[in-house]
C-alpha cells in the first residue's frame, strides 16, 4: 500500500477525446464533491439527493459511498490510522478519474485526516475538488445513527471509531460547509447545487 510506483516500463496514455470535447457533449464540467464528516451526519442521505437532483437536470453524477466501496475496491481494508489512508488514497484516484471524464463525482466518506482530503485535492485540476464539511455534532449523530454503532463504539465493541476513540478533524477552509442537524437534506443538496451552477459546472 502506498504511493510508491513499483511497476516498470508503463506510460501514460492520452485520449483523443478532449475535456472541452466532452464538456460540450455533456454540458458540464468534471467536479469532484466531497462530503466529510461524522458516521451518521448525513454525507450518503445529501450525496444521494444531490445525485438525484442532478439526474432530473439530466446531468451525469455518480455517488462513490464508504460503504459501497468496502464491499468490493477496499475491502482488504480496515480502520487502522494506515487502512484509512490508503482507504482515501484509492478513491481519490478512483474521484479524479471520473472527474477526469467529465462527470460530477460526488463522494460520501467520514475521511477524518486532513492530509488524506488535500492530498486527494493535489491529483485534480484547480477548483474541481469540492471539500464540503457535513458539520454535526456527536450527540445528533448517535440519535440518529440508523446502524447503532456509536453505542457499540462507547462499549468498546467498535476499536478506533471517529468521533469516540478515533479523532475526526475538520476541514479548516471548506468550500462549503453544511450544518447539517439544522438543515433539511433538500436545503443541503440546493446549496450544493447553486454552488455547481454558479461556478459554472452545470453549463
Amino acid at each position: 500500500m502506498g504511493t510508491e510506483v513499483r511497476a516498470t516500463n508503463i506510460t501514460w496514455h492520452g485520449g483523443e477525446v478532449t475535456s472541452e470535447m466532452r464538456q460540450d457533449r455533456m454540458r458540464q464540467r468534471g467536479a469532484t464533491v466531497w462530503l466529510t464528516g461524522l458516521s451518521a451526519s448525513g454525507k450518503s442521505t445529501i450525496a444521494r439527493d444531490l445525485e438525484r437532483k442532478l439526474h432530473e437536470g439530466g446531468r451525469i453524477s455518480y455517488v462513490l459511498d464508504g460503504d459501497n466501496i468496502r464491499h468490493g475496491l477496499n475491502k482488504d481494508l480496515g480502520f487502522s490510522p494506515k487502512d484509512r489512508e490508503e482507504n482515501i488514497r484509492r478513491i481519490g484516484e478512483v474521484a479524479a478519474l471520473f472527474t477526469d471524464a467529465n462527470l460530477i463525482v460526488i463522494t460520501a466518506f467520514i475521511s477524518p485526516y486532513r492530509q488524506d482530503r488535500d492530498n486527494v485535492r493535489k491529483l485534480m485540476k484547480e477548483g474541481q475538488f469540492i471539500e464540503v464539511h457535513v458539520d454535526c455534532d456527536v450527540d445528533t449523530c448517535e440519535k440518529r445513527d440508523p446502524k447503532g454503532l456509536y453505542q457499540k463504539a462507547k462499549a468498546g465493541q467498535i476499536p478506533e471509531f471517529t468521533g469516540i476513540s478515533a479523532p475526526y478533524e475538520a476541514p479548516l477552509k471548506p468550500e462549503i460547509v453544511i450544518p447539517s442537524a439544522r438543515m433539511s437534506v433538500d436545503e443541503a443538496a440546493g446549496l450544493l447545487m447553486t454552488y455547481l451552477r454558479k461556478n459554472r459546472f452545470l453549463l
